[in-house]
């Protein structure tokens, strides 16, 4: 695990800039594929994508929140050929949030996910996974329950090595993510955390619209290099 001291980013921008710098630094084996959670994950990987000449495509992964604290994650639904739920026992009995309420979520967050693939990805053919270097992106981690059920998809469609990449993010939250993955690259690890909005001083939320140009940039640029995964 790798950390910095930096605990504060301008905005998302500056966040991807150091941490494309990090990891360029980090010589990963490839090929490469950069990862990145919607929505605000996407600049993230972009920028990360672009640094090290790496296809980018999407991890769609939903949340579930409690019945009555919708950003407290319970479970987490990731796309796939077979959809993975990815439950919090230990949360979602605390927070009284039975099975049958995140069955009845997780059909509703699905919708999502259909959604998002359609706008999106728009046919786009999946980077290819299987063997590689798997660079998973975003913006930060809180809980590590949404990011833990992408990382468990993604081991099962065959990533070779698995890289999480974040600003910043909880120090124990890391830890317990780290026996998901082969390594963890983080800038900033406050104590204490409280939300990640609060390590940028613009944390607006992440447009539809500012995810499809970040997308459609990534592919002109690859197709421009006539690039294969780096």
């Amino acid at each position: 695990m790798d950390s910095a001291v930096k605990r504060r980013f301008a905005d998302r921008a500056e966040a991807a800039r150091a941490l494309a710098a990090r990891l360029a630094d980090e010589h990963l084996p490839g090929p490469r594929v950069v990862l990145a959670l919607p929505r605000g994950g996407v600049p993230i990987g972009a920028e990360v994508a672009r640094c090290l000449n790496a296809p980018l495509d999407l991890l769609l992964v939903r949340k579930i929140g409690a019945p009555w604290q919708s950003e407290l994650a319970v479970a987490a639904l990731v796309d796939g050929e077979r959809p993975e739920l990815v439950i919090d026992e230990e949360t979602s009995q605390a927070t009284g949030a039975s099975r049958a309420y995140i069955d009845a979520q997780a059909q509703i967050e699905w919708r999502e996910i259909e959604r998002r693939r359609a706008l999106y990805l728009r046919g786009r053919t999946p980077a290819p996974v299987q063997g590689t270097t798997a660079i998973v992106v975003d913006d930060g981690i809180a809980t590590g329950t949404t990011v833990r059920a992408a990382l468990k998809a993604l081991r099962r469609r065959g990533a070779a090595r698995i890289v999480l990449a974040v600003p910043v993010a909880p120090h124990d939250t890391l830890m317990a993510l780290a026996r998901e993955v082969d390594r963890v690259v983080c800038l900033a690890e406050p104590d204490p955390f409280r939300a990640i909005g609060l390590h940028y001083d613009d944390f607006h939320q992440v447009s539809d619209d500012e995810v499809i140009a970040a997308l459609d940039a990534a592919a002109s640029d690859g197709r421009a290099a006539g690039r294969a995964p780096a």
